[in-house]
């Protein structure tokens, strides 16, 4: 799902260049685009949208350094980075791999709150939430404790995938999501006691210590890099005997990597490790794919872990 932001320049004839460049982009006349978007950026220096296109058709035509140089521009026109040029920078060797901006996480998500689930669940074959519901349940039953769970955290709860695969098996339900737009839909579900607008580290933090019997993140952990904030927070919300439960991207290589899709891959020796450092017992790590992205099976894993 890649973020198409425009932001209006202020100025028409930018704004319209910027346009007519977009166009020529999407039928493959580069070196066209490239020049519509200097002429559109002549007139508007600051034209974050247009400095940011113009760094992905200077990648696309294999212009590194100039790529890297719009790129740049876009962030210094948005320091907040809506667009995620910092992503592009990490992929073309520019900057060291580091978290996402969350002015982008948030854009990403409101600009597909209303059509979310369609794409997903019939474009992109994604099951994440039910990969996380087997894997608890069969965990459970392994462990021969019931799958039934008084206070649950759906960490990036989205629009209420995997509230609908708990449903029977939870009593009360948080849904925490950086995006307005997807706790909207998700409220729409009423399938969660409360839902609250935050990044998944600061939801967790504003919980008690051994207050929750469950935490999911179905295909969330994707958006962070290092995992050992919000595992180590995860770690602390839940109760004795509580299950942490998600799916991540990952690749044959060690560590972390951020991937085509700018969604990061974790080895599963990473998510191993990660697991132990947050002082959590791992009861589950499975190769397992959550989507389809390309008409291809994204690699992925689904873990379980559990506070002893």
């Amino acid at each position: 799902m890649p973020l198409r932001l425009f932001h209006s320049s202020g100025d028409l004839m930018a704004d319209r260049r910027f346009e007519f460049a977009r166009d020529l982009q999407l039928k493959g006349d580069l070196p066209a685009a490239a020049d519509l978007i200097e002429q559109a950026i002549e007139l508007a220096p600051n034209f974050t949208s247009a400095w940011f296109t113009l760094g992905e058709i200077r990648a696309q035509l294999g212009e590194r350094d100039k790529a890297i140089a719009a790129f740049r521009k876009s962030r210094e026109a948005d320091p907040d980075d809506k667009h995620g040029a910092h992503l592009h920078l990490i992929r073309l060797g520019d900057e060291q791999l580091s978290e996402m901006p969350k002015a982008y996480v948030q854009a990403l998500f409101d600009q597909y709150a209303p059509r979310f689930e369609h794409v997903l669940v019939n474009d992109l074959g994604y099951r994440a939430p039910s990969l996380i519901f087997k894997a608890v349940v069969a965990a459970r039953v392994a462990a021969k404790k019931p799958a039934l769970f008084k206070r649950a955290i759906d960490l990036g709860c989205g629009t209420g995938l995997a509230a609908a695969a708990f449903a029977k098996q939870v009593d009360h339900f948080v849904g925490i999501d950086l995006s307005p737009g997807m706790i909207k839909q998700a409220r729409a579900t009423g399938l969660y006691a409360e839902l609250e607008v935050a990044d998944m580290i600061e939801g967790l933090r504003g919980k008690d210590d051994a207050s929750v019997n469950l935490v999911v993140a179905a295909d969330a952990f994707v958006y962070l890099s290092d995992l050992a904030p919000v595992l180590s927070e995860a770690q602390r919300v839940l109760a004795s005997g509580g299950v942490l439960a998600f799916t991540l991207e990952t690749h044959g290589g060690n560590g972390i990597v951020l991937g085509e899709g700018l969604r990061y891959a974790h080895s599963a020796e990473y998510a191993r490790a990660a697991i132990a450092m947050a002082g959590l017992k791992l009861l589950t790590l499975e190769p397992a794919s959550p989507r389809v992205e390309n008409n291809e099976p994204v690699s992925g894993l689904v873990v379980v872990a559990e506070k002893t």
